[in-house]
């Protein structure tokens, strides 16, 4: 959903929004290894981490445009992923696992069931965030952008400030997500940063609708759940997987969410 907000709000398409992603994790494991174990600390830490990463790389790749932003994007997250695998005091290759999950005052996070509805209220509360955020002046600002930076700019609105403030939100989102992610598997490891997990939360958004909050919810639930199904039926579900996703961006041009509610047409 953080990375829906720029590409499909402000047209900004990221390639290296797995990041983030990467950070919020290994932001929370990290602070774990030297016995900072409080959630109410160490998440924040993590988006504030990721959130300043975004600025500076939002402050240098929104200079370009097109499939030169694709290609910076891309370029500092590989960068983001070979710091991890070169640092040898976090795991280096072969990852870094966490010895326990964080504390959260009053709430057992060990419990499984506990730590998914943890996650799904942040999920509901960051939904409700960014609806807000792109029903707002900002949002409107971040779509006329979209369509036509020229004429916002001859109406006198810096878009770039608008820009990097949505790169930053999103960068802050998805290290949240990641965050979340270490807490679950109690592991992070470098391909969190890698080239093709950042290429799955574009097929994520793409699949669900882009420019559709929800959207990014039944991207992620469908492409998820099929390659749970999938997997379990042959070694080669990659295939198949990739027939269905063909055949749903062919037939569905604005995405599941625009083909349930009749937009697909057109």
């Amino acid at each position: 959903m953080s990375l829906d907000l720029i590409v499909g709000y402000g047209g900004m398409v990221s390639f290296g929004h797995a990041a983030y992603f990467a950070v919020g994790g290994y932001t929370v494991a990290v602070l774990a290894q030297h016995g900072v174990d409080s959630a109410l600390i160490a998440w924040p830490i993590a988006v504030a981490v990721s959130a300043a990463l975004a600025a500076v790389v939002g402050a240098l790749s929104l200079r370009t445009s097109g499939i030169f932003f694709i290609m910076i994007t891309l370029a500092f997250a590989q960068m983001v992923f070979f710091t991890l695998i070169a640092v040898k005091a976090w795991g280096g290759n072969d990852g870094l696992p966490l010895g326990a999950r964080s504390v959260l005052p009053g709430i057992d996070l060990h419990d499984a069931n506990v730590l998914y509805y943890v996650c799904l209220a942040l999920l509901v509360a960051f939904t409700a965030f960014a609806a807000q955020l792109v029903e707002s002046r900002f949002g409107i600002v971040l779509r006329g952008a979209r369509r036509s930076e020229r004429r916002l700019l001859a109406l006198g609105f810096p878009t770039f400030r608008y820009k990097l403030v949505a790169f930053v939100i999103a960068g802050a989102g998805a290290s949240l997500a990641g965050a979340l992610w270490a807490e679950y598997a109690r592991f992070v490891s470098p391909d969190m940063a890698s080239w093709s997990r950042s290429g799955e939360f574009l097929v994520m958004v793409i699949l669900g609708g882009i420019g559709t909050l929800a959207g990014a919810l039944y991207g992620t639930a469908v492409l998820v759940g099929l390659e749970s199904l999938l997997s379990g039926f042959t070694e080669h579900w990659m295939l198949l997987l990739g027939a269905i996703l063909l055949v749903i961006v062919l037939f569905a041009k604005h995405g599941l969410y625009g083909w349930l509610a009749g937009s697909n047409d057109g």
